[in-house]
C-alpha cells in the first residue's frame, strides 16, 4: 500500500479547515449564550409626521396675556420621541417672522414618547403685545418641534410685535398631553 505524500501547502490548508470546523460549534454556542441585541431606540418625531395645533380653550388668561396649549399629535404611523422646547415665532401672511422668537424658561426637560395618534403639549405664554407698544396682528405662529429644522405654520391671528427686541412669548418644554 502506498501512502499519499502531501505537500506543506496542502497540509496547512487541511489543518486550517480542521481548526475552523472545530470552532463552528463553539461559535454557535457563544451566539446562543450571548445576551439579546438591544432593541432599536425610538426615533425623534419628524416635523412631517406631526400635526401641530393651538388649543386656546385649554389655556387661561391672566392680567396682561394668555396661556395656550401648543399640541403635537403624532400621525407618523409609529412611535417617536420629543424632548425640549419648541421654537415659536409670530409670522405675517407671507410667512415672514414678526419680531423676536419666543423665549425658553429653565424648566426640567423630559423625553416624551408618543405612540401613533398620541399628543404632547407645550405651554405657550403670550403677553399682550400692546404692553410693549406693539399693534401688529400676526397671521399665525411658525413652530419648530424640538430638535427639528423644519417648521409648520399654525394659523391663529394674534397681537404681535413686529420689531425685534421685546420677547413677548415664552414656550415651555414638551410634556405628556
Amino acid at each position: 500500500m502506498r501512502l499519499p505524500i502531501n505537500s506543506p501547502k496542502r497540509l496547512i490548508g487541511t489543518a486550517a479547515m480542521a481548526g475552523a470546523a472545530a470552532l463552528i460549534p463553539a461559535a454557535a454556542l457563544a451566539a446562543t449564550a450571548s445576551p439579546a441585541a438591544p432593541a432599536a431606540s425610538t426615533p425623534r418625531c419628524a416635523t412631517s409626521g406631526l400635526v401641530i395645533w393651538l388649543n386656546p380653550q385649554l389655556g387661561g388668561g391672566y392680567a396682561g396675556g394668555y396661556y395656550y396649549n401648543l399640541n403635537f399629535t403624532n400621525l407618523s404611523g409609529h412611535a417617536c420621541t420629543l424632548r425640549g422646547h419648541p421654537g415659536v415665532s409670530a409670522v405675517n401672511l407671507s410667512g415672514q417672522q414678526l419680531g423676536s422668537p419666543a423665549g425658553w424658561g429653565s424648566a426640567k426637560l423630559r423625553t416624551v414618547t408618543l405612540a401613533n395618534g398620541a399628543t404632547a403639549t407645550a405651554q405657550l405664554q403670550v403677553a399682550d403685545a400692546a404692553n410693549y407698544g406693539c399693534t401688529v396682528t400676526a397671521a399665525g405662529l411658525r413652530v419648530y418641534p424640538p430638535n427639528q429644522f423644519t417648521s409648520k405654520v399654525v394659523p391663529y391671528p394674534l397681537g404681535a410685535c413686529a420689531r425685534t427686541g421685546p420677547v413677548w412669548m415664552d414656550a415651555g418644554p414638551v410634556q405628556n398631553g
